[in-house]
């Protein structure tokens, strides 16, 4: 990385965050981030060295808040195990009714770089799945659950799903629907001596 002041290599993230998010990492230019940015091209092949680069550091800037921001929801939320776990899908539907929701920006810049799969954001894309991943699986152990490494992709695998399928039809119930599901299955996996009745959705 180049030598760079903080303020302006924010200020570029910024811009890509909000351009590449909207609009998808393919539509939008370097030099549309520049002048989003308020800075020259130059400037900001100062702090990045490509495109590529500026794709990779916007992924990874978006990493840490979003796992900040599910554990958060999960500790916040009331109830047992299986209500926590729905109200990650509960509070991502809420957002997926948001006018500016664009999906999971990870998967989505995955499915514009399929057919570059050593690309950094990828990776990227990939650790931050598994890293998700990796929290559940860690959160179920200690809860008892023998099947926790299983019940962890399933939770990643409705997750994502809903991800695709939300996106798709603009319904944000389906994120709900996946809630509920996931749930179910927390309650199943749970130590007979853990379970008690679920709490629905309110």
């Amino acid at each position: 990385m180049a030598r760079s002041s903080d303020p302006t290599r924010t200020r570029i993230l910024t811009a890509a965050s909000r351009l590449f998010y909207a609009e998808g990492i393919r539509a939008v230019s370097v030099d549309a981030v520049a002048e989003n940015a308020g800075i020259t091209k130059k400037t900001l092949y100062y702090h990045f060295r490509s495109k590529d680069d500026l794709v990779a550091a916007y992924l990874a800037a978006r990493d840490q808040p979003n796992l900040v921001l599910f554990k958060r929801w999960f500790d916040e939320a009331e109830g047992a195990l299986p209500d926590k776990v729905a109200a990650i899908f509960r509070h991502l539907a809420k957002a997926a009714r948001h006018p500016k929701w664009r999906g999971c920006g990870f998967l989505r810049t995955t499915a514009e770089l399929a057919n570059l799969p050593g690309h950094p954001a990828i990776k990227i894309g990939a650790a931050h799945k598994k890293k998700f991943e990796a929290w559940l699986q860690a959160t179920f152990a200690e809860a008892g659950i023998e099947s926790a490494g299983e019940l962890a992709r399933q939770m990643l695998l409705l997750l994502d799903g809903s991800f695709a399928v939300v996106l798709l039809h603009r319904d944000a119930s389906y994120m709900e629907t996946a809630g509920e599901a996931a749930r179910a299955l927390v309650q199943a996996a749970l130590p007979r001596r853990m379970r008690a009745a679920p709490q629905r959705s309110r």
